[in-house]
């Protein structure tokens, strides 16, 4: 749907940018987290799990919240093949917010190990304890999250050349705004 305003809907500004934040500190988490050992993991994973689980919730409320607001609409002069990129970049990045969450839950499921999310809240299974499941599941992790890198990469690249280069208002759309006399 195509929104009227030349901006999104200030809830969506601010869920982007929380999300954005949450995003930034899992991907340096799992980094960090995968090249140490001992007590950093422990602290690192305690970490990880929590904000993937935050940022599953929050993109169950972001998804609904965008197909009901709609999004500004392109500049008319964008190729059409810059549209379907954009457009596929949008739905792949939504379908990377849901799915490496749940990756990792099915994941540590299948490991036997409990998703603990605070003391004394910890989340059911939701795949049966089967240790060749669980590194399946460890090895798409892996691969969806290096994905996910890529695809911010390229979001990040195509905002800044929106609001550096072209000066079309896209990137304004996200951030401050346009603003009305």
């Amino acid at each position: 749907m195509t929104r009227l305003s030349p901006d999104f809907h200030p809830a969506l500004r601010v869920l982007h940018w929380l999300m954005a934040a949450m995003v930034l500190a899992m991907l340096f988490i799992g980094v960090f987290m995968v090249s140490t050992s001992g007590p950093a993991y422990v602290t690192l994973l305690n970490l990880h799990r929590p904000l993937g689980i935050a940022i599953l919730l929050l993109v169950l409320v972001r998804l609904p919240l965008r197909l009901a607001t709609g999004a500004p609409a392109l500049p008319e002069d964008l190729a059409p093949l810059q549209r379907w990129i954009a457009w596929g970049s949008h739905v792949l990045l939504y379908a990377t917010l849901f799915a490496l969450p749940l990756i990792g839950w099915g994941m540590l499921s299948a490991g036997g190990y409990p998703v603990r999310l605070a003391d004394g809240i910890v989340l059911p299974p939701i795949l049966p304890h089967d240790l060749a499941l669980y590194a399946l599941l460890r090895a798409a992790h892996t691969a969806v999250a290096l994905a996910f890198f890529a695809l911010i990469l390229l979001h990040l690249a195509a905002a800044l050349m929106h609001g550096l280069v072209r000066r079309d208002g896209v990137l304004r759309s996200m951030t401050i705004g346009h603003h009305r006399s």
